[in-house]
């Protein structure tokens, strides 16, 4: 069994380094902003694609398959994608995810433009793009933890879920802008290119996610993976994480945003007015100025008991967001929710990446991914399914509810676990 997978082992936090420190390494911080382009690449595609299916098809199942699509493979593939981060140039698997999300937006843009689209050709595009996302997450952090040293490790993890969330903020923005003004076909074509800067740079930097840690790359079979698995469940802060980055997929996930016409039309604010469009934007803002203000700050510390703090308001966020009649308070929620689960993430994110062992890194990766982006198709049950029995607001407050006594349940399981750990 690993050492650093030892029970006995508490989650580490390394000394404070200086406000934005990833920033300073050149690689890095070119790195960030291609990652960032990519995202809203990846979001740009949504608007149009969706949009497209919807006024083809008018089918409310397709756009069902367009969430489960998007994050099954996440769910299917992502340890296995993470044993091939542990093994391989990790620039090359990402350009692999780039060059794969430069393909499907390609093919969109062949459909549309020969009016050849079918549902069939949807499926199968749509099943590719989630592929390539999942490909994409272990490659990507593995290369965070190369570009700075241990004591750094936060501030990039943070900076980079903060572009990320950026990417996510304007990608709606920029794709409905190339919706209106090029049209379907040219802005699809137009969107391959915000793939490129990240898959041109990683042709560049000499970090390939293994510079820092020398570590023998291991084989890829069934049973490493079921043993990395094992080493995991050993221990009660790594569990701990994962489980707490499953339950924000799971409970809450990708469904406040496919629900917030609802939510804005019971507000008063109107399904398709300008209040709609504050409300996703003040989703997609909060976990900017979530990761800024940490950054800034330094304060919140990458360990267990601000992780679960952290999931726990989201959770509460999300409660009142749920049940609240006011529409400034949803808005208020929303952003505060967006800092909280920014936070949650981003520390999660950090301690699993300290106590993974530089041999099974990226396995130890894929399986958080697994987690917290797998499970996000689970809140189309736990949402939609159930909000079309109950409405979705009694539902999304249900599932907020869950989601915080899930996260002081964590709390208590990883404490427990700690002492239990600790020689009498």
């Amino acid at each position: 069994m690993c050492a650093a997978c030892n029970p006995t082992d508490a989650a580490p936090v390394p000394p404070r380094p200086a406000r934005f420190a990833a920033l300073r390494n050149r690689d890095c911080r070119t790195y960030l902003v291609g990652t960032g382009l990519a995202m809203m690449a990846d979001n740009i595609e949504h608007v149009i694609t969706y949009w497209v299916l919807w006024e083809k098809f008018h089918s409310p199942a397709l756009a069902g398959f367009q969430v489960i699509s998007h994050w099954v493979p996440f769910l299917l593939l992502s340890v296995w994608f993470g044993a091939l981060a542990d093994r391989y140039d990790c620039r090359r698997l990402i350009q692999a995810a780039q060059g794969l999300f430069m393909f499907v937006s390609a093919a969109w843009g062949v459909l549309f433009l020969t009016g050849a689209l079918e549902v069939w050709h949807a499926c199968v595009l749509l099943v590719l793009h989630g592929c390539a996302g999942a490909l994409w997450g272990p490659a990507e952090q593995m290369m965070l933890h190369d570009f700075v040293s241990r004591e750094e490790l936060p501030s990039a993890v943070r900076l980079n879920a903060t572009f990320r969330s950026l990417g996510v903020l304007f990608g709606p923005v920029v794709g409905s802008a190339l919706l209106l003004g090029l049209g379907p076909v040219s802005g699809i074509f137009a969107n391959i290119a915000f793939y490129l800067p990240l898959t041109l740079f990683l042709f560049r930097t000499r970090y390939t996610g293994h510079v820092r840690d020398a570590a023998p790359r291991s084989r890829m079979g069934v049973r490493d993976a079921l043993r990395v698995l094992r080493d995991v469940r050993s221990n009660p802060t790594l569990v701990s994480m994962i489980a707490l980055a499953g339950l924000g997929s799971f409970f809450i996930g990708a469904s406040m945003q496919s629900a917030m016409p609802i939510f804005a039309h019971d507000l008063g604010a109107g399904s398709e007015g300008t209040a709609y469009g504050v409300l996703l934007f003040a989703n997609g803002a909060g976990g900017v100025i979530g990761g800024l203000v940490l950054e800034a700050t330094g304060r919140v510390k990458p360990n267990v008991a601000a992780a679960v703090a952290s999931t726990a308001v989201y959770g509460l966020t999300s409660f009142i967001f749920a049940i609240t009649g006011s529409y400034p308070l949803a808005l208020l929620m929303l952003v505060v929710g967006g800092v909280a689960n920014l936070a949650s993430m981003s520390i999660s994110q950090t301690v699993v990446q300290l106590l993974a062992p530089p041999s099974d890194r990226g396995r130890v990766i894929g399986l958080y991914s697994m987690s917290s982006g797998g499970l996000r198709a689970g809140s189309g049950f736990t949402v939609g399914l159930l909000g079309a029995v109950v409405g979705v607001h009694w539902s999304m407050g249900l599932s907020a509810a869950a989601l915080t006594v899930g996260a002081l349940v964590i709390g208590i399981y990883a404490l427990r676990g700690r002492r239990g750990a600790e020689p009498a």
